[in-house]
Order: structure tokens, then C-alpha cells, then sequence
């Protein structure tokens, strides 16, 4: 095929997706299949490693010949092959990078291993071709942060979790809540169903952990211990549905108000430091947990009311994929930023190298 277009290749099995997109240069997304393991997982309440990175390795062949299908193209033409090689869960990364070392050497293309948070954080930029610098807030299972995308490869982190990632404490509040995997989108539908909300956070005050204080950063450890000990406190027996739909609402419009308050502080210090430097000002919500509506409605009124545009991306590309990916591998291949087949697999990866650690989950950042 005959195309000026660069075309990339994007593998995705960080977690529980095995997932293979064909992105072009443009932006166009040429094929994207996401093959789920919520029924493989759902017996276990959560994620199990060892079951995800066989079933990534029973599935990847498959996609990677639907996804060339799909797009209509052969191996022959890719301009080159971008795979997650972290973080993420090592068993499953280990699969989909070395299903695309093999294919980059078998047909003699370039290389890109892709940081999964980079992928999450410039999504944007494949959507709807946003300009750096833009203030990000990155929220998934495994890791909740606030950070600057200054480019490709370069950012400053300046939030991160001290302790749990949202993500984890959506999925683990909701299994308290006796919601079924996956936990964070049954316990925001379960929310929807609450009849009375004035009603319901007075039934269930629940803390904010470091609202009003200082800088970017996030806990969510003492929500989670709040929602425990209120469902404990509840008649013995089957958990009446009403009750559990009062603290799935309560639950939400906390994390909202923690969530609003730390990028609060965040866009402040964006709007000082490079407010002279950029023309749209932009905050950009990404990661699994960016699918949530209210998280969504709460920053849409925070930046407007902070005079910045807010971004998120398709409901489809909030979860892992293989387009986000693919686009990495776009933006790196146009910068010659390729790797060798001897990069390792990395289960943690951060984004900003020279950030400060931080104590318990946030070394993660």
C-alpha cells in the first residue's frame, strides 16, 4: 500500500484487556479490538495475574490477525509496532511486548516500547490534536496523578496518591458495597439509582482526605475505611439495595469534591507557571476512572469557572486499548524515539524520572 501516512501497530496487555489497534498518522483509527477477561475474572472479585496473562497469551495471536483484517492491511504495511512494556501486571506485559518485538524483527520494522501512563496521558492528542503544554489528571486502578505534558516523553508530575489509587478504591468500595466486578462502573450506576442525595449524605457523611491542604497530592485509604465501617454499622442480612445505592451516591460526590479541591490547586500553579506559554490552556482527564459521568460534570465546572478548556477522551478510549498505544508509537516513530528488542519489561514506570518519592502507593508514580 502506498501511503505517505506513517501507520503503527499498538499492542495493550497490561491488565485485563488483551487489546490490538492499527492507528495512522492522521489520527485515523484504522481497527482497535478490545477483548475483555471480565468472565475470567469475576468469580475472584478482581483481577488475578496468572489467569490474565494466560488468557493474553491464548488471545493475542488472534487479535493481532483481526486487527490487519480489520484495517485491511498486511504486516508489510506498518511503518513499525508499539507495544506496553509498563507498567502493569509483568506476566501480561511480558505477553503483548514480546508479540510485538517478534513481529517488529520477523518483518524488520522499528521498534516502540510504550509507557501505558504515557499512552493514557496523550490520548488527547490523538483525539483531538491538543498542543503541549496541558495539565493532566490520570486516574485508573493503579494510579491516580496530576501532571504536566510539557511533550513527548516529558512531563512533571505534581500529584500523586500517598496511598491507594482511585481506580482501587472504587473497585474495593464497591465490593464492600456487595456490587459485582467491576466495581467502579456498577458502584457509579448503582449511585444513579439513590432517590434522595441530601438525604443520603447526611445518612452517610464520609471524610475528604486532604481537602483544604497544600499541593496536588491525593489519599483515599481513610474513604475507603469510612465506607467499611458504614457498612458494617447496617441491619444484619442481605444489604438493603436503597441503603447501598445512598452510599454509592455519597461515595461519588466525595471522591468529586477531593477530585475538584487537588486539581483546584493544580490548575492555579498551571496557570502560573505556563499560562503565558500556551494559547488554550487545557485539562485533560484520562485513565479508566475518566469514564465516570460526575468525576467528568465536576471538572467540566471546575475549568470553566477557572477560564481553561477540559478534555476527556471517547467513552472507548478511557479504558486500556491498543489505539492509544499505536498513537505513542506514531508520535515517537515521527521523533526517531525507537528502542531496541532488548528493552526490558517494567512493572513500575514512572512518567516524571525526577520526581520525589513519595511514602506507600505513591512510589508507584
Amino acid at each position: 500500500m502506498d501511503n505517505p501516512l506513517k501507520i503503527v501497530m499498538g499492542i495493550e496487555t497490561s491488565c485485563d484487556e488483551t487489546a490490538v489497534a492499527i492507528v495512522r498518522e492522521d489520527g485515523k483509527i484504522l481497527s482497535n479490538l478490545v477483548l475483555s477477561q471480565i468472565k475470567e475474572h469475576k468469580a475472584f472479585g478482581g483481577v488475578v495475574p496468572e489467569i490474565a496473562a494466560r488468557a493474553h497469551m491464548d488471545h493475542i495471536d488472534t487479535l493481532i490477525k483481526g486487527a490487519l483484517d480489520d484495517a485491511q492491511l498486511t504486516f508489510s504495511d506498518l511503518n513499525g509496532v508499539a507495544a506496553t512494556s509498563g507498567p502493569g501486571l509483568i506476566g501480561g506485559v511480558m505477553v503483548g511486548m514480546m508479540a510485538g518485538k517478534a513481529i517488529a524483527a520477523s518483518h524488520n520494522l522499528p521498534f516502540i516500547g510504550v509507557n501505558h501512563l504515557e499512552a493514557h496521558a496523550l490520548t488527547a492528542r490523538l483525539t483531538d490534536k491538543i498542543e503541549f503544554p496541558y495539565l493532566i489528571l490520570l486516574v485508573s486502578g493503579g494510579h491516580t496523578q496530576i501532571l504536566v505534558a510539557e511533550d513527548v516523553d516529558q512531563y512533571k508530575r505534581w500529584g500523586t496518591t500517598i496511598d491507594d489509587a482511585l481506580g482501587e478504591c472504587f473497585d474495593k468500595s464497591a465490593k464492600l458495597m456487595g456490587l459485582p466486578y467491576p466495581g467502579g462502573p456498577n458502584l457509579e450506576k448503582m449511585a444513579a439509582n439513590c432517590q434522595n442525595p441530601t438525604q443520603a449524605l447526611e445518612k452517610f457523611p464520609l471524610p475528604t482526605p486532604l481537602k483544604g491542604r497544600e499541593g496536588c497530592d491525593f489519599s483515599f485509604s481513610g474513604l475507603k475505611t469510612a465506607i467499611r465501617n458504614h457498612v458494617e454499622k447496617l441491619p444484619a442480612g442481605d444489604l438493603n439495595q436503597d441503603d447501598i445505592a445512598d452510599l454509592a451516591y455519597a461515595f461519588q460526590i466525595t471522591v468529586g469534591k477531593v477530585i475538584v479541591d487537588r486539581c483546584q490547586n493544580a490548575i492555579s500553579q498551571f496557570l502560573s507557571t505556563y499560562g503565558k506559554t500556551t494559547k488554550s490552556p487545557t485539562l485533560v482527564v484520562c485513565g479508566g476512572v475518566a469514564a465516570n459521568l460526575h468525576i467528568r460534570e465536576v471538572l467540566e465546572d471546575l475549568t470553566k469557572a477557572s477560564n481553561m478548556d477540559f478534555m476527556a477522551p471517547p467513552m472507548g478510549l478511557c479504558s486500556d486499548n491498543g489505539a492509544m498505544i499505536a498513537w505513542v508509537g506514531i508520535e515517537k516513530l515521527k521523533r526517531n524515539m525507537l528502542d531496541t528488542l532488548d528493552i526490558a519489561a517494567r512493572p513500575r514506570w514512572p512518567l516524571d524520572k525526577g520526581a520525589e518519592k513519595r511514602p506507600g502507593g505513591g512510589v508507584k508514580a
